[in-house]
């Protein structure tokens, strides 16, 4: 396979086409129905005046429309711009816009949920009020190395950036997250994360490949998504750290029940606390955990394989197959063990650079740091951003965003590092840490927490916590007590938003604030 759409393609008059690929609610899409559903609409969008190489907006719910929206694009000959489903108006009309789509499939829903024009009435495919279509006879073809997808980040510094993505990025990324998760057509994964996620994407991707299913999952209440688990027999299952400790609160079911089918768990997008992963070992000690790390420039990175999760539970574990992951100090030379420096990744699944973006492309995108030039080029790499250590066997262990370093007291920071000390007290169930200005040169932390027993909540508990398991310097000055953390669109703590509602002094989410003495 070399292209996204050679996943359905090549179950065409096969017995395999009869096999379910999409679980949304009570409806089940077989390979075979979503082939042709995704031809029809490929119809839809040449017949709007669709061009090879044209962008395609997709901006709708999580759903089979959504898959059906993206292989449409396809096998239309366009690159896909899959947006957030939650964002508002003027975020999605900038994707739009920034991304110079020809198109916007979407639908009445999503366009109301807008509140706002997203763009000229010619541009929008709007498939409520679409008429059925001949499927499209002759698909544009494409090669590996064609850009396939642009993923913007959440843009948590600045405005979003779109990531591009080539078939063979794609590919490449599900195929690798295939065979170490062992996935087959067995497999029946369930779907909780954005599509527009790197991860939820390599899920629907994954599942794709190895000829299983996907089932869609939208609520987000801990006892639906058990409901989901058992009813399914769902077999695999990914989240993000917010997600994790949603299903591990006093009122979730997901500590107490049993997933006979429940073969693997995943974690991706930031560390989860140790605590969590001796929970969840704890109470499915059948289920293997993967412990996973990915950024959206190189779609996939690393992961711990389950026999090394009670040994290290707090590592992102190691390379996976066809990657080499460098770690670099700021002199521009190779970390020692436990010396902290910035994640690279070689190899497998670098993207094409940033769309519209030489400047943020050339920043992020090097040359490799220590091989020497050949014929006048160099092997390009990622540089991630992210800051982490090694131990003396090599697995690597997050410590944080290198934007988002907190400067305290002279000493440099990790708001991850924070957060995570703080939920392995037992006294919170979120927490999210960022700093605001002490002085001209240095900062005071402040520390927003969503206490895990409301009624019970004591911050002199939580203070003498921080007194016995941080230093000075990393303990917070403030501890605010908020109602609920606001999230990325990557289901991460949003610190920019909560550092501007702490500043702006907003009574919500906050119920109380609170200083050291």
């Amino acid at each position: 396979m070399y292209t996204v759409p050679d996943l359905l393609v090549r179950h065409r008059g096969t017995a395999a086409s009869e096999r379910v690929a999409i679980v949304d609610g009570t409806r089940r899409v077989t390979y075979g129905d979503l082939l042709e559903r995704s031809l029809s609409l490929a119809a839809s969008f040449k017949d709007a005046g669709l061009a090879r190489g044209d962008r395609v907006g997709i901006f709708l719910r999580r759903s089979v429309e959504a898959v059906v929206a993206l292989f449409a694009t396809h096998f239309a000959g366009g690159v896909a711009v899959v947006i957030n489903e939650q964002l508002r108006g003027s975020q999605a009309r900038y994707i739009i816009e920034h991304s110079q789509a020809a198109l916007l499939a979407t639908d009445s829903r999503q366009l109301l949920h807008a509140a706002e024009p997203l763009a000229d009435e010619s541009r929008i495919v709007n498939l409520d009020r679409l008429s059925p279509t001949t499927p499209l006879a002759m698909p544009e073809r494409a090669i590996g190395a064609d850009l396939a997808l642009i993923i913007y980040t959440s843009g948590s510094t600045g405005l979003p950036k779109g990531v591009m993505l080539s078939h063979k990025n794609l590919l490449s990324g599900a195929q690798i997250v295939a065979d170490y998760l062992d996935v087959s057509e067995r497999d029946v994964i369930v779907s909780l994360l954005p599509f527009s996620f790197d991860c939820g994407l390599n899920q629907l991707l994954t599942a794709l490949l190895a000829g299983g299913t996907l089932v869609v999952q939208r609520s987000m209440f801990p006892a639906d998504i058990c409901r989901t688990l058992r009813r399914e027999n769902v077999t695999g299952m990914a989240g993000v750290p917010t997600l994790w400790l949603q299903l591990a609160q006093r009122h979730s079911p997901f500590l107490k029940m049993t997933f006979p089918s429940l073969r693997y768990v995943t974690n991706t997008g930031g560390r989860l606390p140790e605590p969590m992963v001796r929970l969840i070992r704890t109470s499915h000690p059948h289920v293997a955990v993967y412990l996973m790390y990915g950024l959206t420039e190189a779609f996939r990175s690393t992961y711990l394989p389950p026999d090394e999760v009670d040994r290290r539970p707090s590592s992102i574990g190691k390379a996976i197959p066809d990657v080499e992951i460098l770690v670099v100090n700021e002199r521009g030379r190779a970390c020692q063990p436990g010396e902290v420096g910035e994640l690279v990744h070689r190899g497998a699944n670098v993207a094409m650079g940033y769309w519209r973006d030489p400047e943020a492309t050339a920043a992020v995108f090097r040359p490799h740091p220590f091989e020497p030039a050949r014929a006048g080029s160099r092997e390009v790499v990622v540089y991630s951003g992210d800051l982490v250590s090694t131990d003396a066997e090599g697995y690597l262990y997050f410590v944080g965003r290198r934007d988002q370093l907190i400067k305290s007291s002279g000493f440099r920071v990790s708001p991850d590092e924070i957060e995570t000390t703080i939920f392995s007290s037992g006294l919170v169930a979120h927490a999210g840490a960022f700093a605001v200005p002490h002085d001209e040169v240095d900062s005071d932390i402040v520390v927003a927490v969503v206490p895990r027993d409301p009624g019970d909540f004591r911050e002199e508990g939580l203070r003498e916590f921080c007194r016995r398991a941080m230093p000075g310097y990393m303990q917070p000055r403030v501890i605010w007590r908020v109602d609920e953390l606001p999230l990325t669109t990557s289901q991460k703590p949003d610190r920019p938003a909560l550092r501007a509602a702490y500043l702006e002094g907003r009574s919500s989410p906050a119920v109380a604030r609170s200083s050291a003495s």
